[in-house]
């Protein structure tokens, strides 16, 4: 064989020492990699904690300032009481409608007037209970009104129920024209109703509303067997003042 036969080159082993380091580096990074992701991780999971304490601490601020309006009911001087019933409708939390429920129960009527009011503000919430509350004849008047001012498909046919008694007609009456074209369907089918009072005050309310969708029920009207309805229905007509109207009534002139 030749001497010039070439002879493999000789590769000169690492120095372990950089070799050591170079491994050192690769798990010095690792590590401060895999803890950066775990501080990202620890604060992402900490936000919805933080927005839900706010929550909660929100929570419990408005439930100790409708606590502390509750409990200025019970003051003697009936001015506190009356703007302690005004914060609670403005509140409107339903927590508020107990206790604005017995107010309508206060011996001063100026509180009994805001009662009134604040229902009507805090609104639906406050349905179930002022039903309830129509059993009761000392407030049934009150509630009645409250439930006037709530737009609310309930309150509908216990006001028409209403309508049947001598000494809540009125009052029934009213609170059905303050809901108006709401009540308007249920007014009209109230047209065909058995008994006299609920067909009258029917009408009534029909007329002060003064819907012209109502024009034609109120001309049938102007056959009712009682004289008064007839009476009333070409009242309402004359007040609504549609032409059909007019025209229907102009023969009983």
């Amino acid at each position: 064989m030749s001497e010039d036969t070439k002879k493999p080159a000789e590769v000169s082993p690492s120095d372990p020492s950089e070799a050591g380091d170079e491994l050192t580096d690769q798990v010095s990074d690792a590590i401060a990699m895999t803890s950066e992701r775990a501080s990202e991780q620890t604060a992402t999971d900490q936000l919805p904690t933080e927005a839900t304490e706010d929550v909660v601490l929100e929570e419990e601020r408005v439930k100790d300032e409708i606590e502390i309006q509750i409990d200025l009911l019970k003051d003697q001087d009936w001015a506190v009481r009356r703007e302690a019933v005004i914060t609670l409708g403005e509140m409107g939390d339903e927590r508020c409608v107990e206790p604005l429920v017995r107010s309508l129960r206060d011996g001063d009527w100026q509180v009994r007037e805001v009662a009134i009011e604040a229902l009507g503000m805090v609104g639906s919430p406050a349905v179930e209970l002022l039903i309830k509350q129509l059993r009761d004849w000392d407030i049934r008047k009150y509630a009645i009104k409250a439930l006037g001012k709530i737009r609310d498909e309930r309150v509908l046919e216990p006001l028409i129920a209403q309508l049947r008694s001598d000494e809540f007609k009125e009052d029934a009456t009213d609170a059905l024209v303050e809901l108006g074209q709401p009540a308007m369907e249920t007014l009209v089918k109230a047209l065909k109703d058995k008994d006299e009072n609920v067909r009258k005050q029917a009408v009534i309310a029909l007329g002060r509303i003064q819907d012209p969708a109502a024009v034609d029920a109120l001309i049938e009207m102007l056959q009712d067997k009682d004289w008064f309805t007839r009476l009333t229905a070409a009242a309402a007509l004359e007040k609504i003042g549609d032409e059909r109207g007019r025209d229907a009534i102009k023969p009983l002139l």
